[in-house]
């Protein structure tokens, strides 16, 4: 029998090794630190300033902290997420973070085009619309290279799960 079948630790390729290692480094977890707090901050922010505003807010504006507020527990919430994990994710992480850049920036686009449509000129909606766009294909560009290197690195894990040599 050889050794690695009564359980002595295998050498993990260097290619595996580096890619698992940037997932789980400080830098990177220090990234998702700034995530959570900026999202956390910024919602408890606009709470404060919707419950301090004296007399009743039009919708639109009720709307709008409520989306903001919305968006600020989301990303706290997916850096908890990804804190809280104690293994590698696979990249995983950068593909629901991209998902929901893609989610928020498509919804902050059609919600500026409406409103720029309904209070703005023709040149002004169109500019928004451009900016939106911008931004939704600059989303979708980041979910597709994220789905990429997750692949990537499940590929190379099960490739490394069926040749152990």
């Amino acid at each position: 029998m050889s050794e690695q079948s009564h359980g002595a630790p295998r050498e993990v390729p260097a290619e595996l090794e580096r890619a698992l290692a940037a997932e789980v480094s400080l830098r990177s977890r220090m990234r998702h630190v700034a995530v959570g707090l900026a999202g956390g901050c910024g919602a408890a922010l606009v709470s404060v300033l919707w419950a301090t505003e004296p007399g009743p807010l039009p919708f639109r504006t009720r709307a709008a902290f409520a989306g903001l507020i919305t968006v600020g527990l989301a990303w706290a919430a997916f850096a908890g997420w990804v804190l809280s994990r104690r293994r590698p994710l696979f990249a995983r992480d950068r593909v629901l973070g991209a998902r929901l850049a893609l989610v928020v920036t498509a919804v902050t686009g059609v919600a500026g085009v409406a409103v720029a449509a309904v209070r703005g000129t023709t040149a002004g909606t169109l500019a928004v619309a451009l900016a939106g766009a911008g931004l939704v294909a600059t989303a979708g560009l980041l979910l597709v290279r994220a789905q990429s290197r997750r692949r990537e690195l499940l590929e190379l894990r099960d490739s490394l799960r069926e040749d152990p040599s």
